[in-house]
């Protein structure tokens, strides 16, 4: 049986301004398993994004735990948080996040610098990121000098450089017309297929969920089940889908 790589058990997020208390999330348990790619769901507000933020280690829950590969993320302190996303977590962005005066080849070589690796293997790992992205002729080229499709992919060579153990993208299509968020998309169906990457993504879209192997709706902060009503708390009745 295949095993989760994520286990969400009654996670709440709840932030509190002025005198507003917001719940982002109320109440979640779900689980993802290793090699899955996943699409999260929902209107603007259902708590998708602070889900996936949890998830990646850059928000923390206010109650209830998100372990990642045996690791409750929620009991880590900043250092040790700091540590687990570098070796754990690539980050796919919906505005690129890509350095403007640095070429595809050293905005992927990033997250490299902050390892033990030598400049030859960096080297090597960041030029076989951008050929398994497609842009293996594009080294040299600034951000400028691309397309924004072209720029999202070496966002993804970006995340994927480090081999982490999940790639999480919060809406990767957004910028981008519907050619390029189709070639985004497939890239990321590709990696997850080929290469066994558990993916997760954010997205309102539709058609950029349909590339995963299952939505995860959330509305005001809870799960629904495919006929928008609130699931049991187990993870086989929550919707699934297959592209």
């Amino acid at each position: 049986m295949p095993k989760p790589i994520v286990q969400i058990r009654e996670l709440s997020k709840i932030y509190t301004r002025a005198d507003n208390v917001v719940k982002a999330l109320d109440n979640i348990s779900l689980d993802l398993i290793e090699g899955e790619f996943v699409a999260l769901m929902g209107p603007s507000g259902s708590g998708k994004s602070t889900l996936l933020h949890i998830i990646a280690g850059i928000d923390r829950p206010t109650r209830g735990r998100c372990i990642v590969q045996g690791t409750d993320v929620g009991e880590l302190d900043q250092t040790q948080l700091a540590d687990w996303r570098k070796d754990h977590v690539g980050f796919v962005f919906q505005s690129f996040n890509l350095i403007p005066v640095l070429t595809a080849f050293e905005n992927v070589e990033l997250p490299l610098l902050l390892t033990s690796l030598s400049s030859r293997e960096r080297r090597a790992h960041a030029e076989a990121a951008l050929k398994l992205v497609g842009l293996g002729d594009r080294t040299h080229h600034l951000p400028k000098e691309m397309s924004g499709g072209q720029e999202q992919r070496v966002a993804i060579a970006r995340a994927l450089v480090t081999d982490p153990t999940l790639i999480v993208a919060d809406e990767p299509t957004g910028n981008l017309d519907a050619h390029s968020a189709a070639d985004v998309l497939t890239l990321l169906q590709t990696l997850n297929r080929e290469w066994n990457k558990t993916i997760i993504i954010v997205t309102h879209d539709p058609k950029a969920a349909s590339y995963a192997q299952r939505t995860v709706h959330l509305e005001k902060g809870e799960l629904l089940n495919g006929d928008g009503q609130h699931p049991s708390p187990h993870i086989s009745n929550l919707k699934s889908q297959t592209s």
